[in-house]
């Protein structure tokens, strides 16, 4: 059992989930790493191991998140591995470029469940560690879609809107234990996802954030050294300059 915090990351095998895993890692917390494909996350490990030198704790969980039993059975075996969870970082993502008009059953609800519902299960289940604990810090990974939804990204940009509502109640209710939830939306972000949808000419790497550019920011909010207000959404995104920047939505 390990006495340093520790955190656990969806998505942790590429992308905004990989940077973030890292970034953690290189500060000394345990991390373990959750997604749906074990040799990704094997990846992730690796890289952690030599950016660290073996000196990180790292717990491979390969996990649908959008299945609630095994969220819970995750949970149960990140408390068993580290006695604490001090951190549920949730960028695991599915998106599918399609009008409403041509989105199918299907495609609705794997966008509701792996961008929303797993937000809520791996917070529910690590809630009872939370009010053990007085303290918990809760970062969900929404998107600039959530508040200017571009076309063909309907079911995606629906499900991150309710994942701000989420952090937001979950802030509320977790306020009186010591809870703390924040959303970050980023713009364009370059990774496999996007570069799926979207190619250069469309969307120019120029214009695009790197995935560190977004852990930066959330591994801030997780370890305090980025202030923010509970239950806000954080928009995160290259301006026409070039510069990273960020905002709390409504400001």
């Amino acid at each position: 059992m390990s006495s340093r915090l520790s955190a656990i990351v969806t998505g942790a095998g590429s992308g905004i989930g990989r940077a973030v895993a890292l970034r953690l890692a290189r500060a000394g917390w345990s991390v373990a790493l959750a997604g749906r494909t074990d040799a990704t996350l094997r990846e992730t490990a690796e890289a952690i191991r030599e950016a660290t030198g073996n000196g990180v704790d790292t717990l491979i969980q390969p996990t649908d998140v959008a299945d609630a039993t095994q969220c819970e059975a995750m949970i149960a075996t990140v408390e068993a591995r580290y006695g604490r969870i001090d951190a549920v970082v949730h960028s695991a993502g599915f998106v599918a470029m399609a009008s409403l008009a041509a989105t199918d059953a299907s495609t609705w609800r794997q966008s509701i469940d792996v961008n929303l519902s797993a937000a809520m299960y791996l917070t529910h289940h690590a809630w009872r560690l939370f009010r053990k604990q007085r303290s918990g810090v809760v970062v969900n990974v929404s998107s600039m879609a959530s508040v200017d939804p571009f076309p063909g990204l309907g079911a995606y940009a629906t499900a991150k809107a309710g994942l701000n509502m989420l952090t937001r109640v979950t802030a509320t209710e977790g306020a009186e234990i010591g809870v703390r939830a924040v959303a970050v939306a980023p713009g364009a972000v370059e990774t496999p996802m996007l570069r799926g949808l979207f190619d250069e000419a469309a969307i120019p790497r120029s214009a695009t954030l790197a995935p560190d550019d977004v852990a930066e920011l959330i591994v801030g909010c997780v370890t305090g050294e980025r202030d923010f207000v509970s239950g806000q959404t954080i928009t995160i995104v290259r301006g026409d300059d070039g510069t990273v920047q960020t905002s709390p939505v409504g400001a």
